[in-house]
């Protein structure tokens, strides 16, 4: 296999990378300067050999403890679960969330072989019993994986002091009934709130 293809192969395992982007990508690395192309392995490098999950939280970060879990402003007791540590970034953008993460690192998926003990399931109980946290909000992906680690989760957790909630779901702003899925337009019913 030659260097081009092993490259391609490579980039065509990426999330979301086809074989015809990863060799368009490939071509397009081959027309840069080399030392354009020796700082994107440099930063390649220097992420898996900097970046490492939060002691605390699971977040990807450069020190022991991340950002969040360093910042005295945020408010301990109050706790997001989220499947991937890229949901912290976008919780926090997109809401202005001032407690603290906690990152599981997946969602239960049996046909995949991903069992309770492949996530940190375990860290979250401790920090739930041991922390004071008072609520824990369940925001894992509205997916079927992601609805049974969320029912998992609110199990685990019954029995300690602790308010258990999920992120409403429901229809999307400018959205049209029309197009709406089946199973959207049923969580939107039934979490349906009084007119004020």
């Amino acid at each position: 296999m030659s260097a081009i293809d092993d490259l391609i192969a490579e980039l065509s395992r990426l999330p979301g990378i086809g074989r015809k982007t990863a060799q368009r990508l490939t071509f397009h690395l081959l027309q840069q300067s080399p030392d354009r192309v020796t700082s994107l392995a440099r930063a390649l490098t220097a992420v898996t050999e900097r970046v490492r999950p939060c002691v605390e939280c699971g977040n990807l970060s450069e020190g022991e403890r991340c950002e969040v879990c360093g910042d005295p402003r945020r408010d301990a007791a109050l706790l997001c679960v989220v499947e991937e540590a890229s949901s912290v970034g976008v919780v926090d953008r997109a809401t202005g969330f001032r407690g603290r993460y906690h990152v599981l690192g997946g969602r239960l998926s049996p046909l995949e072989g991903v069992g309770p003990e492949a996530l940190r399931l375990d860290a979250l109980v401790a920090r739930v019993r041991d922390t004071g946290v008072r609520e824990v909000i369940l925001a894992t992906n509205p997916s079927m994986e992601g609805e049974v680690t969320a029912t998992y989760i609110q199990q685990l957790l019954t029995g300690l002091p602790v308010r258990v909630t999920r992120l409403a779901r429901g229809l999307p702003m400018g959205g049209d009934l029309e197009y709406v899925d089946g199973v959207t337009l049923a969580h939107a019913l039934t979490a349906r709130q009084e007119v004020q």
